[in-house]
This record gives C-alpha cells, sequence and structure tokens, in this order.
C-alpha cells in the first residue's frame, strides 16, 4: 500500500487543514507538516514549539481529514529534531498571518514589527508573551491598535 502513496495529493490533503489557533492559516503554510514519508506511510510534523498545547489537535485534524479522504490508512508521526522554525512559513502564510491581523516573523525581535492593519513600522513590544507562547504582543503608535507578532525562531 505504501507504494500507492501520492505525497503531493496528501499534502494538498492536509493544505486544508487550519491551524487550531490560527485557523486563517493551514498547518502547511505554517510548516507543521514536515512531509510525507511514503516508505513508510506517515504524515511528518513538528510543533512551533516543544510542548505546543495543540499538538493533540492538529494531530486530531490531520488524522479526521485524511481518513475523510480515503487516506487513513498513514500515520502521523511527530519529529521534534531538527525543532520548527519560523522560517517554514511559506509566503502565502506570511501574507495570510498579515491579512488576519498578526505580523508576521521579520527578522531579530529588537526590530520593529509592521503593524498588520495600517503598515505603519512605528511600532512597540507591549510584552514577550502574546495570545500564544509563540507570539508577542506589540501596539502601532500610529493607529493605536495591538497586534500579535510572531516570534523568530
Amino acid at each position: 500500500m505504501t507504494g500507492t502513496i501520492d505525497a503531493q495529493a496528501v499534502m494538498d490533503v492536509l493544505a486544508t487543514v487550519p491551524d487550531p489557533e490560527i485557523p486563517a492559516v493551514s498547518i502547511v503554510d505554517l510548516g507543521i507538516v514536515r512531509g510525507v514519508d511514503a516508505a513508510r506511510g506517515a504524515v511528518r510534523i513538528t510543533p512551533t514549539y516543544t510542548g505546543c498545547p495543540a499538538t493533540l489537535a492538529i494531530e486530531q485534524a490531520i488524522r479526521h481529514t485524511l481518513a475523510a479522504h480515503g487516506m487513513g490508512h498513514l500515520s502521523v508521526e511527530t519529529v521534534l529534531s531538527p525543532p520548527w522554525t519560523t522560517d517554514w512559513i511559506s509566503a502565502e502564510g506570511h501574507e495570510k498571518l498579515r491579512a488576519y491581523g498578526i505580523a508576521p516573523p521579520s527578522g531579530p525581535a529588537s526590530l520593529p514589527a509592521g503593524c498588520p492593519r495600517c503598515g505603519s513600522m512605528r511600532t512597540v513590544e507591549v510584552s514577550r508573551f502574546g495570545s500564544t507562547p509563540c507570539k508577542a504582543l506589540w501596539r502601532c503608535q500610529d493607529c493605536l491598535e495591538p497586534f500579535d507578532r510572531f516570534k523568530c525562531h
């Protein structure tokens, strides 16, 4: 059965699975899906950080979606090394994050984040901790709106 796995078809199906914490982006957009190992019959994933509380929900969503598309025979393997990095977020994922109101990662945290609402670079970090552990809370000094910024790592 593993010889008949179409890795691209599996990736296309997984691209429909939204991230449980940021439903505007898929788990493929975020780079959580590392790939499909056809020889092992497995989907390989890496959480955004070790201990991410959404990992179980992501695994369940993957299994449910694969089963709904006749691919329930595939297993899900969590791979922690190398660790996930914001470099794995796709260009489309960056745009989806921005449209959703989250500043995508854009270099060192010491540099200003572009406001996803008005585009201003006159922004300040309010707290290293945002709505989830992988984001920080920022505020725009022009439109005065708060926003999350993905932490680079």
